[in-house]
């Protein structure tokens, strides 16, 4: 009788640990990052900080002006010829992550054309993305239903949109962090 439960306790033990390997296995956590001002970089920061994600910096192989006018004239020029602007690197194995958090700033009304080019490199079926985005006012424009269009497998988690101008003491266009915005959201959806 003692060798049974014993047995069976093994067994239970083995279950429960094929179980949690077999979860982890896609649940692991990705930050994907674009950020020309660093406003998304550093709220990514703070996601990876409580989390423990990875972070991937979505980088163009040019990159854009430091001078504002010119970066915006870009971004618009990309937008209006719907361009794919090459970027640097790849995510190593991509399926490994059930949750993508999408960092990026709104340009022009939507994601940067980078952050296309990012999307549509990789399958996202059955994760779930998590869009932040940075903005002087817009908030999410069209970037929730360019997510969809682009990543139609994928569930689109609730986002959460951070203004440029979120009352920072030290500098008026930039982020405080950590930013209590992104701490009660990251409590709301779980993590």
């Amino acid at each position: 009788m003692k060798r049974q439960v014993f047995l069976f306790f093994i067994l239970f033990l083995l279950g429960v640990h094929m179980k949690l390997t077999a979860q982890t296995e896609t649940d692991k956590i990705l930050v994907a990052v674009f950020s020309w001002s660093g406003n998304a970089r550093a709220l990514a920061g703070q996601i990876v900080q409580a989390t423990g994600a990875n972070l991937f910096e979505i980088r163009t192989v040019t990159p854009y002006p430091d001078n504002y006018d010119e970066c915006t004239r870009i971004a618009q020029q990309e937008q209006n010829s719907n361009a794919r602007p090459p970027i640097l690197g790849r995510v190593a194995d991509m399926a490994q992550y059930g949750t993508v958090f999408l960092c990026y700033p709104n340009w022009w009304g939507t994601l940067p054309m980078a952050v296309f080019t990012f999307l549509e490199a990789y399958d996202f079926s059955g994760k779930t993305i998590y869009p932040l985005v940075t903005h002087g006012g817009s908030r999410f424009g069209r970037s929730l239903d360019d997510i969809r269009r682009l990543s139609p497998r994928a569930v689109l988690g609730n986002g959460l949109d951070v203004s440029a101008f979120d009352r920072n003491p030290n500098d008026a266009t930039r982020v405080s962090v950590p930013n209590g915005d992104v701490t009660v959201w990251l409590r709301r959806i779980g993590f």
